[in-house]
């Protein structure tokens, strides 16, 4: 990689980071538009933190090449330090201070004035809904509250690029729509936010561009109606009225739509998947035909819908398991990431 293309906030080629007999990072390769939200999808121990610290210039890359804004992360480490703030997936702010306490430090350590951090940090704290716990020392806060105070500290002097390492993790669904309406405006501001994380409606709903990483390795990179797109034209969910004829409507639907059915928890709901190759039309034509087969069968559907696949149905497919099995994996098998930390 020897110039930096125009419009990039963030390039890699062939970025290996490996601990001992680990290779953490296996080859990542990465082009982040300026002004995004670009996600970096994957379970825990994928690699995704090691490659986060790599960019941040907090570890040195083993092998490859990444540039943040053109700056080599290696050789102008200072020029992209400059550039880059990082919120990490636990809180760095001090417990024993009060909101307002940490962000006037951290402003001071930034070069403002006295009179500057104060004024700074009572904005940041109004802007994120924190005025009233101001005063409160962080060790009181709700575990939303510290996501939002540790994004405020991230962004005193605001970053080109923003490195937001899963930061909804344990948060309750309000705490994490809190967070997602920060990183919106904090991108509407101009920054670039390189979100990693591994819910996958977070990354729908945040990230004009997704990687899916897995094993260090990028599987899959494009936009969310790309990677859809790419494991099939989409799925249709029926709801039976009778349980007991959910085996027969399988094989109904396999047979009819040549597809892989999946048999929800719902005792009467099964899902079948449509295969790549379909386009709109015919994945119309086929759900058709399968509820004219499931009629004839004297098989009786509740409720039908059609639609593109989710990121869940993305995620098996490219990977092999769900994102609930990765999750559970966490408690088996140590994150790469943690180890590098």
């Amino acid at each position: 990689m020897s110039q930096h293309t125009a419009g990039l906030a963030i390039e890699t080629v062939g970025l290996v980071k490996t601990f001992g007999e680990t290779r953490a990072v296996d080859g990542v390769d990465l082009a982040v538009p300026t002004g995004t939200v670009y996600g970096v999808l994957g379970p825990n121990g994928a690699g995704k933190t090691t490659t986060v610290k790599m960019l941040a210039t907090l570890l040195r890359p083993d092998g490859g090449e990444a540039r943040v804004f053109g700056h080599d992360v290696v050789h102008e480490a200072d020029d992209v330090r400059g550039r880059v703030s990082l919120t990490g997936q636990y809180a760095s702010v001090d417990e024993d201070l009060t909101g307002t306490e940490n962000l006037v430090l951290l402003g001071r350590l930034l070069g403002h004035g006295k009179k500057a951090a104060r004024e700074r940090a009572a904005q940041l704290l109004e802007a994120f809904g924190l005025t009233e716990a101001a005063g409160k020392q962080i060790k009181n806060y709700s575990g939303g509250m510290r996501r939002r105070i540790d994004i405020a500290a991230s962004i005193l002097n605001t970053p080109d690029l923003l490195f937001l390492d899963e930061p909804t993790t344990g948060l309750d669904p309000r705490s994490r729509n809190q967070v997602w309406d920060i990183v919106r405006a904090v991108v509407a501001q101009g920054t670039t936010v390189l979100l990693t994380t591994q819910y996958l409606d977070e990354a729908d709903q945040l990230a004009s561009r997704i990687a899916v990483i897995d094993r260090g390795r990028v599987i899959a990179e494009g936009t969310k109606g790309e990677l859809k797109a790419s494991v099939g034209a989409g799925s249709v969910h029926l709801r039976l009225r009778d349980a007991e004829q959910r085996p027969q409507a399988a094989q109904v639907l396999s047979r009819t739509l040549d597809a892989r059915v999946q048999l929800e928890p719902d005792p009467v709901a099964l899902t079948a998947r449509l295969g790549a190759a379909a386009s709109d039309d015919s994945a119309a034509g086929q759900a058709a035909r399968a509820l004219g087969e499931l009629a004839r069968s004297g098989i009786t559907v509740d409720n039908f819908s059609l639609g593109q696949p989710s990121l869940d149905e993305v995620f098996l497919a490219l990977t092999g398991h769900d994102t609930q099995d990765s999750q559970a994996a966490t408690a088996t098998t140590a994150s790469k990431d943690e180890v590098a930390a």
